[in-house]
C-alpha cells in the first residue's frame, strides 16, 4: 500500500519520495495498519553492493594499489556512521596535490578533492593549506576494511595485509606517509620510519634485514610508545634503491631525495662499521657463571663488554629475540 498524493491545502513542496507533505504522511501512517505499511523507505532502491568486483579492483598485487593501500593505512582515515554512511579520506599538504589526483584517477568511484586552510602550532605567519581527498562509496569502504584498514583510531592496530601484495610499493607508501628520506647534517644518507603499530615495526624491520642484511630490533620509546626505525649510510642506500625504483608511484619530493640517496657513494677513508655481534642465551650463561676475565677468554670478547653484559642481565635489560 502506497501513500496517496498529498491533499494538504497548505503544502507547497511535498516530499518527493513520499508523494505528500510530512503532516499528511503522519496522518496516513496513523490510519494505516502496521502490516500494510511499507517495510522500507519509499523512494529509490538501495544500491547493490558488489564486494567481489571491488576486491578485484583493489588487487594489492598491482604496485599502484599496494601503494595506495599502504598510504591509506599510514596517513588515511576511515569513518563509519549510521545508515551505512561514512567516508575514506587522505589529507596532505597542498604541495602534494598531484598524488591525491593520482589516487582519484586510480579508483573508479566518485570522489572529491577539497581544500582547507587553518592555523597550526607550526605556522606563524602563513596558515597551513591542505588538500583532502574524500571517497564515500560503501563498496570501497567495506573492501578496504576487509583488507585491513580499520575504522576510527588505527595507528596502533594496523598491520600488513595478507599476501600476496607488492611489498616494495607497500613499504614505500609507509615511508612516504610516516617516514623520511634524505641526508643528515654531516652529509650521511638516511631512511627513517615511525609508527605506533608493533606489527608494522616488526614487518619493516624484517624487510630491512632481507634487503640490506642489517638487523634492527626497534623498541617503543618510553614517552608515547612510538617505534622509530633509522637506517644510515650503506643500509639506507640499499633500502632506498629497493623502495624507489624508476617510474614508481611516490611523493615527488621524497622520490627526488631518494634518487640522491641511492646515488650516494661512501667516501674513501671512511670507516665502515661492522655488524655488531649479538649475545646468545648460551653466552649469557657463561657471563653469569664465570668471572669476568675467564668469561672474556672463553667467549673471545673484551672484559669490558662482559662486565657490561653482566650488569644488564642482572638489571633485566636485554634485547628481544632476533627476527629471521
Amino acid at each position: 500500500m502506497k501513500p496517496e498524493e498529498c491533499s494538504h491545502p497548505g503544502c507547497a513542496k511535498p516530499v518527493k519520495t513520499r508523494g505528500m507533505c510530512n503532516a499528511c504522511y503522519k496522518r496516513w501512517m496513523k490510519a494505516t495498519p502496521v502490516e500494510l505499511r511499507p517495510p522500507v523507505r519509499i523512494g529509490l532502491a538501495p544500491k547493490e553492493i558488489d564486494l567481489e568486483h571491488c576486491r578485484r579492483m583493489f588487487d594489492l598485487a598491482r604496485p599502484e594499489m599496494a601503494y595506495l593501500f599502504g598510504f591509506l593505512q599510514a596517513d588515511g582515515n576511515l569513518y563509519n556512521s549510521t545508515r551505512n554512511r561514512g567516508r575514506v579520506s587522505i589529507e596532505l599538504s597542498q604541495r602534494d596535490l598531484p598524488l591525491l589526483e593520482t589516487f582519484q584517477r586510480l579508483v573508479p568511484y566518485p570522489s572529491t578533492i577539497t581544500f582547507r586552510t587553518r592555523s597550526t602550532n607550526f605556522t606563524t605567519n602563513d596558515p597551513h593549506r591542505s588538500a583532502v581527498w574524500n571517497l564515500y562509496d560503501l563498496e570501497v569502504r567495506r573492501t578496504l576494511e576487509g583488507l585491513g584498514l580499520p575504522p576510527g583510531k588505527k595507528s596502533a592496530v594496523i598491520k600488513p595485509p595478507q599476501p600476496p601484495f607488492s611489498e616494495p610499493d607497500y613499504v614505500r607508501a609507509l615511508v612516504d606517509a610516516d617516514g623520511s628520506v634524505g641526508f643528515t647534517g654531516q652529509g650521511y644518507p638516511f631512511v627513517s620510519f615511525t609508527t605506533a603499530s608493533p606489527a608494522l615495526s616488526t614487518y619493516v624491520c624484517t624487510k630491512v634485514f632481507e634487503v640490506t642484511g642489517v638487523r634492527r630490533n626497534v623498541q617503543p620509546n618510553n614517552r608515547d610508545g612510538i617505534y622509530n626505525l633509522l637506517l644510515t649510510s650503506d643500509p639506507a642506500v640499499k633500502f632506498a634503491r629497493w623502495l624507489y625504483y624508476d617510474g614508481c608511484l611516490a611523493l615527488e619530493r621524497k622520490y627526488t631525495k631518494a634518487i640522491e640517496v641511492a646515488a650516494w657513494v661512501r667516501p674513501e677513508g671512511m670507516r665502515k662499521r661492522a655488524n655488531p655481534r649479538r649475545w646468545t642465551p648460551e653466552e649469557d650463561q657463561v657471563v653469569l657463571s664465570m668471572k669476568t676475565a675467564e668469561a672474556a677468554t672463553v667467549l673471545g670478547r673484551t672484559e669490558r663488554s662482559v662486565a657490561i653484559r653482566r650488569v644488564r642481565l642482572r638489571q633485566g635489560i636485554t634485547l628481544p629475540p632476533l627476527i629471521e
